[in-house]
């Protein structure tokens, strides 16, 4: 434990660009995802403080991330003692084999969706030889040029991406020495998702079943999504970590399933694109911090009404 903790320690030494880790509750930490311009998206990150060490859920795509995550095992002399994946967006995991090069004892627990994802013809492998290429070329931007080599660093060690621990069904665990409440979705985000709840600090971890200024849809089943954020409400959370954004109260988390929904169903009626991005973007107004991120809202919701409707209203990946 002490050499893996000087290790870390150091690991992070290297990275002044670390966000903080912000407390939530008497042992629960966000370290906050951001969104970089030219870059790629991290999603949040949450630890729970165990008996045992450290249960971190989401692990980012940047180095820059994990390394909050490592500074923050550093600075409680803690060991990262288990991974939870949300889901198996690069953004929420390429930061697992960061994190096992350093804590090898900690297992992966993720659902088997991932295997789907890497299989042939799957979502992470289609574009891989054109990325190759891509991130190849001198003339492909540099920023650009370091996204894929992200992405092809992480499917080269695509076995962290893979469940030491397969979640397959809802129930409540003890990891780590802590009790969760560990719940799956059928289809949602991905074929298959986990979020957890808390009842000590009544704090649910959504994972990109919510996500601001909208929902990204490209491997999502929607109607199977929209009935998640229906069981989450029922959950009596008292704050509720998305996957991307600040964490919400329960009132702001209605406003967003209710606008989910509204967003849902004008996507599969006859009303015009534009009319469905501004209704996403008037009624999570509340949510997002500015003018900029407003926009921002209105923009992604009408690229996905397009998406959705031009595949039958779910991503081509929907199994459901």
């Amino acid at each position: 434990m002490i050499t893996e903790l000087v290790l870390a320690a150091a690991m992070a030494a290297e990275s002044p660009q670390a966000p903080p880790a912000r407390e939530l509750a008497p042992g629960v930490h966000l370290i906050p995802g951001a969104i970089l311009p030219g870059r790629g998206p991290d999603g949040n990150t949450v630890i729970f403080e165990a008996p045992d060490g450290l249960i971190v859920v989401d692990t980012g795509r940047h180095d820059w991330h994990s390394d909050a995550i490592v500074s923050f095992a550093a600075t409680r002399q803690q060991p990262v003692a288990a991974i939870f994946n949300t889901h198996w967006h690069l953004d929420h995991s390429s930061g697992n084999g960061r994190m096992k090069s350093i804590f090898p004892d900690a297992p992966v627990y993720a659902t088997r969706a991932i295997e789907g994802a890497l299989a042939p013809g799957g979502f992470l492998v289609r574009n891989l030889e054109r990325t190759r290429e891509r991130a190849a070329d001198p003339a492909t931007p540099e920023g650009e040029r370091e996204e894929m080599r992200i992405y092809l660093a992480t499917m080269e060690d695509r076995r962290s991406l893979l469940p030491d621990v397969a979640i397959e069904r809802a129930r409540r665990m003890r990891i780590a020495g802590r009790r969760l409440d560990v719940r799956v979705t059928d289809g949602a985000v991905s074929a298959a998702d986990i979020w957890l709840y808390d009842r000590r600090t009544r704090i649910a971890v959504l994972g990109d079943l919510v996500t601001l200024p909208a929902p990204f849809f490209e491997s999502a089943c929607p109607d199977a999504w929209r009935a998640e954020l229906d069981a989450a409400w029922a959950t009596p959370f008292r704050l509720a970590v998305p996957g991307h954004g600040e964490p919400m109260t329960r009132d702001q988390f209605n406003t967003y399933r209710l606008a989910f929904g509204a967003f849902i169903d004008c996507v599969n009626s006859a009303a015009e694109a534009a009319r469905c991005a501004s209704g996403w973007g008037d009624a999570v107004a509340q949510l997002v911090a500015n003018d900029t991120a407003r926009a921002e809202a209105r923009a992604y919701a009408d690229y996905y009404v397009g998406f959705l409707r031009q595949n039958g209203g779910a991503s081509p990946d929907c199994a459901n």
